[in-house]
């Protein structure tokens, strides 16, 4: 899985080794840290582009990325769309969640969900909740929701 930085910078480590040389620095100079994570996705004709995002925030000092993306040509409905954008943020936290308890940092999950009815997004709101939540994890929708909503998506368009 290759992860690379806002920049476009590819990281070459592996990118447990990346957040927590990241940790270790930012926790070096003073800051304290959260970690956030979403995924967002754009169909674009027969494939779907998917961003997940490792969003690091430090407290009142504004944050850094690690972004990975990935396509698919699955044809999907709107809500199978919605929990696969939860599944690749569920997989990329849990692959992180050892090494930010060990440092005690606290980790958010992300989902470009609308908690309005009126969006066909809702429709995936109840199960990417109870996903989320059943792995453990704090659970985040629009409009909080801005590592998939705002970062990953930026990747995506």
């Amino acid at each position: 899985m290759t992860w690379k930085k806002f920049s476009g910078e590819v990281i070459q480590s592996s990118i447990l080794e990346e957040i927590e040389q990241a940790i270790i620095r930012e926790t070096e100079n003073g800051y304290k840290l959260k970690v956030c994570i979403g995924t967002d996705s754009q169909v674009k004709g027969l494939i779907t582009d998917f961003a997940t995002v490792i969003v690091l925030l430090r407290e009142h000092h504004g944050g850094f990325m690690y972004i990975h993306q990935e396509k698919s040509n699955q044809q999907v409905s709107i809500k199978e769309r919605m929990l696969m954008e939860v599944q690749k943020s569920i997989e990329t936290a849990y692959s992180i969640c050892d090494l930010l308890d060990i440092y005690d940092v606290a980790l958010e999950v992300h989902a470009d969900i609308n908690t309005n009815p009126s969006f066909k997004s809702n429709k995936a709101l109840n199960d990417a909740m109870g996903y989320i939540l059943s792995m453990g994890f704090i659970f985040k929708a629009k409009p909080e929701a801005f590592a998939s909503s705002t970062c990953a998506d930026k990747m995506v368009h």
